[in-house]
């Protein structure tokens, strides 16, 4: 999920920029449009206000906004998620297409040495616990 944030309000602005800092993207590129002035014309809007009419109602935690945005999320591209996994059944059908399992070998290895990096760290601070 990629999200823009374009508010009036700076503070909001900050506080939004601030609660969903990994998921800021370009308006251009963001599948979700949070503002705080109604917009009618795109779909992407998410409305942030203190009137009846928001999406989402001021004051909010960061746990209500993620949950509302998610929603939001999943009500706008449900039909493409739809759209494209019927497209590629259709194509695995007709043209013998099978999906490769993805190769996760280099993911496992370094989940291996960071396991082990770790325990050393923790062995040797122990040991120096206890030498002292």
């Amino acid at each position: 999920m990629k999200i823009a944030v374009e508010c009036q309000s700076p503070l909001l602005q900050k506080s939004l920029e601030i609660f969903l800092s990994k998921y800021l993207s370009s308006a251009k590129k963001c599948d979700l449009l949070i503002r705080d002035t109604k917009c009618l014309e795109d779909k992407r809007c998410f409305y942030i206000a203190s009137n009846e009419g928001a999406d989402l109602l001021k004051p909010f935690s960061k746990s209500q906004l993620i949950l509302a945005l998610e929603k939001r999320y999943k009500e706008l591209y449900k039909d493409t998620k739809v759209a494209v996994k019927e497209r590629n059944e259709s194509w695995s059908e007709e043209e013998g297409f099978r999906e490769e399992s993805l190769d996760f070998s280099i993911l496992e290895k370094r989940i291996d040495t960071l396991t082990q990096e770790y325990k050393e760290n923790i062995l040797r601070a122990i040991k120096a616990f206890y030498e002292n």
